[in-house]
């Protein structure tokens, strides 16, 4: 286990938001999701224990679920535009060269010769692989692809970007 303030530590602690409730769906107290995971189904614990998935199935729009503490449409309702979140560390292990989008959001951008560009702060896929959208101070952004030609190397700490594709 790493210590308890360290990078992978903090990483562990953090939720990662997995589905969000966007609506009810009839009167029993089942709510609609839009969902951001592939694997969500695997999960039945939510927010903390605040919600237990009973029932998870496709529906038109998303996927229609059910929770143990949602008895009727108005708790339901109540529970419009609420994240359904699980800790970083109930993911599964990534193998080389993976990351979660959620792990890179937020991190430190510099070149390769060791200057500063910014901060992550989106990732986009457009069809042929992940796009990082990186913000400079100023508040201008650039786009560089998540490729081993444009992304050197990435940790918990930094992103380092090969000079020939850092937007000046």
């Amino acid at each position: 286990m790493p210590p308890a303030h360290s990078p992978e530590a903090r990483a562990a602690e953090r939720s990662v938001t997995l589905a969000a409730v966007i609506g009810a769906h009839g009167i029993a107290g089942e709510v609609r999701l839009k969902v951001f995971a592939q694997d969500f189904a695997s999960y039945k614990s939510f927010n903390q224990g605040a919600l237990n998935l009973i029932s998870l199935r496709t529906g038109s729009n998303g996927a229609i679920a059910r929770f143990a503490e949602v008895t009727d449409r108005n708790a339901a309702e109540a529970l419009r535009g609420t994240a359904l979140t699980v800790p970083r560390s109930a993911l599964p292990p990534l193998g080389e060269g993976e990351y979660y989008h959620h792990d890179l959001i937020g991190l430190p951008a510099i070149s390769e010769t060791g200057e500063v560009l910014g901060k992550v702060v989106a990732i986009d896929n457009y069809g042929a692989g992940d796009v990082l959208e990186i913000e400079r101070e100023t508040g201008k952004r650039f786009m560089v692809p998540m490729r081993l030609e444009a992304v050197l190397e990435w940790d918990d700490a930094r992103l380092v970007v090969a000079a020939g594709f850092v937007e000046v």
